[in-house]
């Protein structure tokens, strides 16, 4: 009797799992590197085209300040603004005890001391969902309660069919190993922007090669018969611009002879004057000001939302768009490799912005909107799963909740 009673138990406890597991939704967020949101206007998306008819799209995907790749897949992912998760640049450095976070290097990159937020996968997490990262930036931080149960180290060589295949692979774990909630991220059209600009046939190729990533993925997820219901979400962090050398301002060469450190370069730059020399700089960068504009950090634009943190420095300057900051090494970088686009200014600027796609059991069919912003999406996602959020976000479900069925 005590057996057949423990079987009994133990075939409800299971059934339980399953019934759980079975209940959860599935959404896949992928994320397109520098796909610029008019990038599917060229006529070579099928893919997309058949998202846009099939689930929902919006005109544009409105990055934050600084429209670069780290801070704009934490605010992705976190709900909130670069200044208030701390990732305010792919490269900067922590004045108070000289700690540098740079996007290439795997230790900094992976220590949870730079990373104030909250993302999804850590909500969810707490909240039984099983999350997995097929690469994501902070998905391998080291604090375990801070990454993903399953989740992937960058690794560019990997083949974006390998890494379609790894995604699949985990949605066919058991249903009490596999997880609901999976990122996957793409780099194809952010290296050709900047190799040969937004406009070259060379991007066009990324963008179709992309867009066939997408129709693998609905393949692969017909093959396993969850297709209907998994929803997919394709996001980029940013757009693409023009750039030339020729339109640079050599921000080293301007403060010569004045004492500061500087960091990042390009389409903005962050300058941190020594200590009793902020309003000589200031004073000599706003005499000088052309193809940029200079700000005391306190006087940084509200609409940037790019005041708020200790980390960001006492001097931000932001480029003209589609002209760059340059310090004497960067320059020479320029004249040796040269760039012909980059991304990082004003978000506000529509070639900044990048794409939203949803299509699935969650989402309106055929329902296309105007611009959205992407901090709302970490809300969307817990209205998805119908856990609760982090209640200190900067992003608002009703800004974008309309989308759901």
């Amino acid at each position: 009797m005590k057996t057949f009673l423990k079987l009994f138990l133990t075939f409800i406890f299971l059934s339980l799992i399953n019934v759980s597991a079975q209940s959860q939704p599935y959404v896949i967020l992928i994320s397109i590197d520098g796909f610029r949101w008019d990038y599917v206007d060229r006529g070579i998306t099928p893919n997309f085209d058949y998202m846009r008819e099939h689930g929902t799209s919006a005109s544009s995907l409105q990055s934050c300040f600084p429209t670069k790749t780290f801070p704009n897949h934490t605010s992705i992912i976190t709900g909130l603004y670069p200044e208030h998760h701390g990732i305010i640049s792919n490269h900067f450095k922590d004045y108070f005890n000289g700690k540098f976070y740079s996007m290439g290097d795997s230790i900094e990159s992976r220590n949870a001391y730079w990373y104030k937020g909250e993302a999804f996968w850590e909500t969810a997490e707490r909240q039984g969902i099983t999350t997995a990262s097929y690469f994501w930036p902070g998905s391998e931080v080291t604090l375990s309660y801070k990454h993903p149960t399953y989740f992937k180290k960058y690794d560019q060589k990997k083949t974006y069919k390998e890494r379609v295949d790894g995604v699949i692979d985990w949605m066919q774990l058991p249903y009490e190993k596999r997880p609901h909630f999976i990122t996957s991220y793409f780099e194809a059209t952010d290296t050709y922007g900047h190799d040969y600009g937004p406009n070259s046939p060379e991007v066009n190729l990324a963008i179709a090669q992309l867009d066939s990533v997408l129709g693998y993925f609905f393949q692969k997820l017909k093959e396993i018969n969850l297709f209907d219901s998994t929803n997919i979400v394709v996001v980029s962090d940013h757009g693409m611009a023009e750039t030339s050398i020729e339109r640079t301002v050599n921000i080293e060469e301007l403060l010569e002879g004045y004492k500061y450190e500087s960091g990042d370069n390009g389409p903005f730059m962050l300058i941190e004057p020594w200590e009793g020399k902020l309003e000589n700089v200031y004073k000599k960068l706003k005499e000088n000001e052309n193809h940029f504009k200079v700000y005391k950090k306190e006087d940084v634009p509200e609409y940037f939302h790019y005041s708020d943190n200790p980390l960001i420095s006492k001097i931000v300057i932001v480029a003209e768009n589609g002209w760059g900051v340059e310090t004497n090494k960067s320059f020479k970088n320029l004249e040796k490799y040269g760039t012909k686009g980059n991304h990082g200014f004003d978000n506000h600027w529509i070639d900044m912005h990048g794409i939203f796609y949803a299509m699935g059991p969650a989402f309106k069919k055929s329902y296309k909107v105007g611009m959205l912003n992407n901090i709302d999406i970490y809300p969307l996602l817990c209205k998805v799963f119908n856990v609760a959020p982090n209640p200190f976000i900067d992003g608002k479900l009703d800004r974008i909740g309309y989308i759901l069925k």
